[in-house]
């Protein structure tokens, strides 16, 4: 989640030096003490908090005025270990929602969660609240919109993938190759609506413990978009539509309004190509006023499989990891500087001095432990490590 509603009164640092290109090799940003993929990250003031994902069960936090102390390790989560969780902050409590994982160690299976833990700052303690979530929220974003309620977009369906991650677990491969492959070519090889991802936008009140509906998105359902919020209005970034499929799409969600949806520009294509696929598990955050996006993964070539016919539209192709960045500013895309390799599934946060990126997964299939500093120039996106 990125909050950037209490802007910070003190410097970060007592000086940056940024490189023109490429990334300062003066190591400003501490690296995470593990590489950190498809976890959770969470801001509370001048703190941010990561962990799960393939890091386990280990939460970890920086202070943003004191980066010099490096990632400390907080208390461990008490739930099972989960990848593709959604985390939310409100007053000093951060509030974990979804993911996937298996319930017990020895399970077959994974399984979407519905349970919802707490961490709190004050305390170091994490607790289980006495809720579940009305529908899967694998994949989904959120934040609070006014520091009392957390509103979610997108999840997958939860019947349907626990169902489909059963019966890829438990028919042998090996031994039944057909039927194991039916399995994948019949879940793959659905339209979007098929898979019926939420689409309502969903509230979660933890002072009352109530669940509500804000209403439904004009959209298709996506999951694994960057979300940016800003007080009530959140920037949702691209995602995918289904398994294998993003969307350039880019649209504003405002939190109370009568008619709380807008559609911005989509993300451009990449120079030099002509087609921008869309990307899952992008980085985004805002430096100078200007919205900055970077990385995320995407199959390319899938969008014109799609459009050609074939619903299983990333058959056969590989799962890029893009370097790219661009920003957004007087409503228009530009693309600017890369990062050092291509990330995805990571945690970002807007800080004082720019969009602060951390871990992600790499093109080796391998989590990363880097920490980035991107800040807007005016005319390009520097990097600081």
């Amino acid at each position: 989640m990125n909050k950037i509603s209490n802007p910070f009164t003190t410097p970060l640092l007592a000086a940056v030096v940024f490189a023109s290109t490429g990334v300062n090799a003066d190591n400003l940003w501490p690296d995470l003490p593990v590489g950190m993929k498809n976890g959770v990250g969470a801001q509370i003031g001048d703190k941010v908090f990561v962990g799960l994902g393939s890091a386990g069960k280990t939460f970890y936090m920086l202070d943003l005025q004191q980066p010099e102390q490096g990632w400390q390790q907080k208390a461990a989560f008490i739930g099972p270990a989960r990848h593709g969780a959604t985390a939310a902050v409100v007053g000093d409590d951060i509030y974990v929602f979804g993911g996937s994982g298996k319930a017990k160690s020895a399970d077959v299976s994974p399984v979407l969660f519905e349970t919802v833990y707490r961490y709190r700052l004050t305390t170091d303690t994490w607790s289980q609240v006495d809720t579940s979530s009305p529908v899967g929220l694998l994949g989904a974003a959120s934040y609070s919109p006014d520091g009392q309620q957390i509103v979610f977009f997108g999840g997958y369906n939860k019947a349907y993938f626990d169902q489909y991650l059963s019966d890829i677990n438990t028919i042998d491969k090996k031994t039944q190759p057909a039927a194991w492959q039916k399995v994948v070519d019949d879940y793959m090889g659905m339209p979007p609506l098929d898979y019926r991802w939420n689409r309502h936008v969903l509230s979660f009140h933890p002072a009352s413990g109530q669940w509500s509906e804000q209403g439904l998105s004009p959209y298709l359902p996506n999951c694994g978009s960057a979300l940016v919020a800003e007080g009530p209005l959140a920037t949702l970034v691209s995602g995918e539509i289904k398994p294998g499929l993003r969307t350039a799409e880019v649209k504003q969600y405002r939190f109370g309004e009568k008619q709380p949806w807008r559609s911005l520009l989509s993300l451009p294509a990449p120079e030099p190509s002509a087609v921008q696929e869309g990307m899952a598990g992008a980085f985004a955050g805002i430096s100078n006023g200007a919205l900055i996006v970077a990385g995320g993964a995407n199959f390319h070539g899938a969008k014109a499989a799609f459009e050609d016919g074939k619903l299983f539209a990333h058959n056969g192709l590989q799962k890029v990891f893009n370097p790219q960045s661009y920003v957004l500013q007087n409503g228009l895309w530009s693309q600017s500087s890369d990062l050092p390799e291509g990330l995805a599934y990571g945690a970002s946060f807007t800080v004082q001095d720019g969009v602060l990126i951390v871990g992600g997964e790499k093109s080796d299939r391998q989590a990363s432990n880097k920490v980035y500093l991107l800040a807007w120039n005016g005319s390009s996106v520097e990097i600081t490590d």
